[in-house]
């Protein structure tokens, strides 16, 4: 059984840094792709970033270029986000999900965490 488990989320300042993580068990850590999706209160799911394990091969979106890192511990299963100079339109639930082979990063999800609230306060 495919499990993914989001942890590091919080409230922070206007500017301030949180890293988020994604502990993935029952798959092939090193074949696969780890995405971050977020749900933004009013909009419609956005993909933040994602990483392709073996070749560690990343993505961003274009609000979250130049701001946010995504990285992999391969020994621990486990994906990171470093999120940095966060702005109160980042507020949402953040989650990690494998995506669905050959669609791209952020089109459809075979699985995917319960998420972990980000709140950014102005």
């Amino acid at each position: 059984e495919v499990q993914l488990v989001e942890s590091g989320g919080g409230l922070v300042q206007d500017g301030g840094s949180l890293r988020l993580s994604c502990a993935a068990a029952g798959l092939t850590f090193d074949d696969v792709t780890i995405s971050w999706f977020r749900q933004v209160p009013g909009k419609e799911r956005e993909g933040v970033s994602c990483i392709s394990i073996g070749d560690g091969i990343t993505y961003y979106a274009d609000f979250a270029e130049g701001r946010f890192a995504i990285s992999s511990d391969n020994a621990k299963n486990t994906v990171y986000l470093q999120m940095n100079d966060l702005k109160p339109e980042d507020t949402g639930v953040y989650y990690c999900a494998v995506p669905h082979f050959g669609l791209g990063c952020w089109a459809e999800y075979d699985y995917w965490g319960r998420g972990t609230q980000v709140t950014v306060s102005s």
